[in-house]
């Protein structure tokens, strides 16, 4: 179910920055390694502000050189479970999202540049989470969590057009680069889940940040291949301007992560 599990990834992209830091504007860095071994796949700049009253993200994806290919904001409406999001990646066209309009929630999908995007209404489900509010939703549980109980919850997967579940599991606790952690496992939670691979998250005690997660990524290979990976936010978030802000909304992206 390709699918299904490199959209969680996608949506995991996003969960690097606390919720409930004070900061204006937020900024932390990742990489991303083949999952088995140190090979950096790519990088992640990752922005948090607020703009017009609402939470912002802001996430450019960037070659191992630094340069960017895809770009993804999130605009936290309502329920931080369950935000609007845009994604685009240059190399293919692909994008991506839900938007809010006057007669309720759309979600959107276009496989490439040249193809036509298809969209349909959508309704929120109870407990419903959207791309990166699954972060919103993991702290909201986080006592049930480290109690040991399990957590089901449907999520949106846009290739699909719907909702599907999938089941957050508590497991070890341990030290992540000597940081206090909790490790969890996500799955999908139907008959079909056995064929989709568990991802594992890494949080910290402490704030709840994402320290590492490890599974399939939406961000594919220069051969298309969606990639088994290894994102690690190995800092905090850190206060930034609007001036490096503003240059991230504006950088353009490149097809090619190739010289």
């Amino acid at each position: 179910m390709p699918a299904c599990r490199t959209l969680l990834g996608l949506a995991l992209a996003c969960l690097a920055i606390p919720a409930g830091a004070n900061a204006d504007i937020l900024r932390q860095e990742a990489r991303a390694y083949a999952r088995k071994g140190d090979t950096l796949l790519y990088r992640e700049s990752h922005w948090r502000y607020r703009q017009d009253g609402l939470a912002h993200r802001l996430v450019l994806y960037r070659c191992p050189d630094g340069r960017a290919f895809a770009r993804k904001t999130v605009v936290e409406r309502g329920s931080a479970q369950a935000p609007d999001f845009d994604f685009e990646d240059a190399r293919d066209g692909y994008r991506e999202g839900v938007r809010t309009g006057p007669r309720g929630r759309t979600v959107y999908v276009r496989p490439s540049a040249d193809a036509t995007a298809r969209e349909r209404a959508i309704t929120l489900p109870a407990g419903g989470v959207i791309d990166a509010g699954f972060d919103a939703s993991v702290r909201l549980h986080w006592d049930a969590l480290r109690a040991g109980r399990e957590v089901d919850q449907p999520f949106l997967l846009p290739s699909r057009m719907a909702f599907v579940p999938i089941s957050l599991r508590p497991d070890a606790a341990l030290r992540w680069q000597g940081i206090p952690a909790q490790r969890l496992t996500m799955r999908l939670d139907r008959w079909y889940g056995f064929i989709a691979p568990t991802m594992q998250l890494t949080y910290a005690d402490a704030d709840q940040r994402l320290l590492e997660f490890a599974g399939i990524a939406t961000i594919r290979d220069a051969a298309g291949n969606h990639q088994d990976v290894r994102i690690v936010f190995p800092d905090p978030a850190a206060p930034a301007d609007a001036d490096a802000l503003r240059r991230a909304r504006a950088t353009p992206l490149v097809r090619t992560c190739s010289r």
